[in-house]
């Protein structure tokens, strides 16, 4: 998406002071934009607000894979994120230098700026997105105003709050977030190649820390349009020199994390800016109002290293845009009693629930070093390994196993 004119003009006419939605959607990140472009496709009023035409390229998800795939099919995006990201169905799982298992299954590789231009592509009219700020917002059980920064007005009768982990907003309206583990977790993004161009062995890899004082979850690699894409994952202090030193010299630094990775990965070099994110776990207080929702990030923050956020980001979407949106809009009102379904949503409920136990895993898998965790890595690994032989000695007996537990 390029930004010109047709962006910047509301649903409504240039020239009017105030413009008229059934829904607003404050925040053009990927949750904002998936959710607008599913109500707009299904006929409502859709107005996502964002200060900014062309989304950033921002470190934030670069990865889809296993169930959100069949979510972002139902939700009629999958053929739009096939078009436009790098696809791969191997990835090789690695620690010690030494195989684990190879996980099989479809997935793509793709930068966060570029997931977010795929989900605003979607939408059936450019000019539902009006490039301003919101500044305040005034909540009833009817309709909703807010006011923009360029001094123009938007009036509708739901408003969805996209707005991550910004929290301006919500805090005028008295919503609170509260830390449930400050600086949980520490992420860094980088793009790597060979030295001599010649490409890597793989189609992607996962190596998993060695020692528990070191930190490192994993280090995920995966193909991304720019080229094989970084993403590792550490419980670790952010103020700790280490975080310095992968900034610094991203090489030496990630070798000596991992000193595994060195005959995957042979001669290497970091060829963009290195990214890093550090990461709070925390939930919103105060936000049970009429006539607004909040979803993704801006209810909830997840452990990047559990992978969990983009499910839950999409359970939010599926939920509140295909089943509970429609069916207020069907009626007069938007009060508490019709807000507080979405928020009690079984679906809903369970993938933030499921979300904060695999953080607390990862963490414990990751930085434990009592006995019982240190048996549990121990088996955690061995499991996977054996059943991986076992697999290779008996091609697709772990794929009828799993089969028969289903059944």
């Amino acid at each position: 998406m390029t930004a010109d004119s047709t962006v910047t003009e509301p649903i409504a006419a240039a020239a009017t002071a105030t413009t008229f939605a059934d829904i607003a959607i404050v925040g053009g990140g990927l949750a904002g934009s998936l959710a607008a472009s599913v109500l707009a496709r299904a006929g409502h009023r859709v107005a996502l607000v964002d200060k900014r035409a062309v989304y950033p390229d921002e470190f934030r998800v670069e990865k889809i894979g296993g169930q959100q795939l069949e979510m972002l099919r139902r939700l009629g995006f999958i053929r739009s994120l096939a078009s436009v990201a790098c696809s791969y169905d191997r990835v090789l799982n690695v620690r010690e230098g030494k195989v684990v298992d190879v996980s099989v299954g479809q997935a793509y590789g793709l930068p966060y700026a570029g997931l977010v231009a795929m989900a605003r592509g979607q939408m059936p009219d450019p000019s539902s997105l009006i490039v301003d700020e919101v500044t305040a917002v005034t909540c009833s059980d009817d309709v909703q105003h807010l006011e923009l920064a360029s001094g123009r007005r938007l009036n509708a009768r739901l408003v969805v709050l996209a707005t991550g982990m910004a929290g301006a907003l919500g805090y005028k309206l008295g919503i609170r977030r509260r830390v449930l583990a400050a600086s949980h977790s520490v992420s860094f993004g980088f793009t790597i190649a060979r030295r001599d161009g010649t490409p890597f062995d793989f189609k992607a890899l996962t190596c998993y820390g060695e020692r528990t004082a070191d930190g490192v979850d994993y280090l995920s690699l995966f193909p991304v349009p720019a080229g094989m894409r970084a993403n590792l994952f550490m419980f670790r202090d952010p103020t700790d020199p280490v975080m310095r030193d992968l900034r610094r010299d991203t090489e030496a630094t990630v070798l000596r994390l991992l000193p595994g990775l060195q005959p995957y990965l042979g001669d290497f070099r970091v060829t963009d800016r290195v990214r890093n994110w550090v990461m709070d776990l925390s939930v919103v207080e105060g936000h049970l109002q009429p006539g607004i929702v909040l979803i993704g990030d801006a209810f909830q923050t997840n452990c990047p290293a559990a992978g969990t956020g983009v499910a839950r980001l999409l359970v939010d979407v599926e939920r509140l845009c295909t089943e509970y949106a429609p069916r207020w809009l069907a009626t007069e009102g938007m009060g508490i009693e019709k807000i507080s379904e979405f928020y009690s949503d079984r679906d809903k409920i369970a993938a933030d629930q499921q979300s904060l136990k695999m953080a607390r895993f990862r963490q414990a898998l990751t930085s434990r070093d009592d006995i019982s965790w240190d048996v549990r890595r121990r088996l955690h690994f061995l499991r996977r390994s054996i059943t991986h032989r076992v697999d290779q000695m008996r091609p697709g007996w772990l794929a009828h196993v799993r089969s028969a537990l289903r059944a």
